[in-house]
């Protein structure tokens, strides 16, 4: 019997604490929220209050919640081919793999090809095979603070290793490298004088044998490729200094290191540029990309590759396989939403909106000195560093308040009560990471920052 439409919230939670695993979720509130309704910025709760959604679910709605268009592109398909093997062709996943590929090679300059599965980690998991069918190649470099998903491959070039706790040894585990996370630099530096210092230390690393990374006699290491995120997601939207990626780039290719850009988090605009690394003007071998390619209708995920990678003479049919990969319903989708990136000027409105929120952000700053370490961002990708009174320290205990708090809806403006949805990332779990709407207006800009500046003002006292 279906009653999914009549249980309130309260018989839906009990249901779920006797009957859901928890394994497969985060419920970062107790009680876990409950929505019944979502439509362009905002999440609705059985009340009919509005949540302004300033994370808008991982960045992977960026289209806003209820596209109409993009929905109508679902339904079109719903209703002329909504299933099909993987096996057998369909214009969707050709269109949207052409698409992909011939906007890396007007970019960048290289010919490459387009490969598909289902979620992002999944899509890493590719990356990772077509990395060690190349180069023989089964160690990995990755960033501290980097997040790249949780299965098992994934995890191994994740560097939180509360992700790969009670499961075992993992041998091929990435070595991880300091990220340029200048606020907090490891090396006690300022930006302005340091002279990219964090990577000269890991250039440092091919200098020695004894370093443990290269042969210098055989001019060979045994890492394949370095796992990079332009801006750390999950880390906190840490944005590293213009120069750094270009200095990485020249230390990998002088030493035969691919370059694999996971662009799930930040790809398709998030950063006012379709893939975020163009922003620092360097070429990947792979890119891995997600989320918001469907605006989280279908999941539907994949990879970019250079011809010499990926080349059906190289990496034959069969060498990755999922019964749902280039899905009919998720290929629809990205394909209308790839039209529509075409159709419109995203990087100029998404930058536009981006310096608008930021600005914004930089005043609450001054509302609330100390107690907000840093704002920054990068297009719509925009953090908020929470602190102790120093401006400095640290404060994820006022950061948990703040976001349990947005989640209440009790906000007031006006006659109306809102709601604010948030998301909580960072090395110390005290940065909110705001992955608005592309489709926020201003109006909505001016509220986010109201409701911010409530929340600060409540929370702190």
């Amino acid at each position: 019997m279906d009653t999914s439409e009549t249980l309130k919230a309260a018989d839906l939670l009990a249901l779920e604490r006797q009957y859901c695993s928890y394994g497969d979720t985060v419920h970062y509130v107790d009680p876990p929220k409950v929505f019944v309704g979502c439509e362009g910025s905002y999440l609705y709760d059985d009340n009919g209050t509005p949540y302004l959604d300033l994370q808008m679910w991982y960045s992977a709605a960026s289209f806003g919640y209820k596209n109409q268009r993009l929905n109508n592109a679902l339904k079109r398909q719903l209703d002329g081919l909504p299933q099909l093997a993987c096996q057998y062709l369909h214009a969707e996943k050709v269109e949207v793999a052409a698409r992909i590929a011939r906007y890396c090679e007007e970019r960048f300059g290289v010919k490459g090809r387009v490969h598909f599965n289902v979620g992002g980690s999944q899509a890493i998991e590719d990356s990772l095979k077509i990395v060690r069918n190349a180069t023989g190649k089964n160690l990995m470099f990755a960033f501290m603070g980097g997040y790249h998903g949780r299965t098992l491959g994934a995890s191994a070039i994740t560097s939180s290793y509360r992700y790969r706790r009670r499961y075992g040894h993992f041998s091929d585990r990435g070595q991880f490298i300091f990220y340029p996370y200048c606020f907090r630099c490891i090396y006690g530096l300022k930006p302005e004088t340091c002279n990219l210092y964090c990577q000269d230390q890991f250039a440092r690393l091919f200098e020695s044998e004894y370093f443990g990374v290269w042969d210098a006699k055989a001019r060979e290491s045994e890492y394949g490729a370095f796992y990079i995120e332009a801006v750390q997601g999950t880390g906190g939207y840490v944005i590293p200094p213009r120069d750094y990626f270009k200095r990485l780039a020249e230390t990998c290719r002088k030493h035969g290191i691919l370059i694999v850009d996971d662009e799930i988090q930040m790809g398709f605009y998030r950063t006012g540029k379709f893939w975020a690394i163009e922003n620092w003007g360097i070429t990947p071998d792979i890119i891995v990309f997600g989320k918001a390619l469907t605006n989280g209708l279908n999941p539907l995920s994949g990879l970019w590759a250079r011809e010499e990678l990926l080349a059906p003479e190289l990496f034959p049919p069969g060498s990755t396989h999922s019964t749902f990969s280039s899905n009919t319903l998720g290929t629809a989708v990205a394909l209308e939403a790839l039209k529509m990136m075409e159709e419109e000027n995203y990087e100029a409105m998404v930058n536009e909106k981006g310096a608008y929120f930021l600005a914004g952000l930089r005043e609450l700053d001054q509302r609330h000195p100390g107690v907000i370490g840093q704002v920054d961002g990068i297009g719509l990708a925009l953090r908020i560093e929470v602190c102790k009174e120093d401006g400095f320290t640290p404060n994820r205990e006022l950061t948990d308040r703040i976001f349990a708090e947005g989640l209440k809806g009790d906000l007031q403006i006006g006659r109306q009560k809102y709601g604010l949805v948030l998301d909580v990332g960072g090395y110390y779990k005290n940065v909110f990471t705001l992955a608005p709407s592309f489709t926020i207006t201003r109006d909505e800009i001016d509220l986010a920052i109201e409701l911010l500046d409530q929340l600060f003002r409540r929370c702190e006292a």
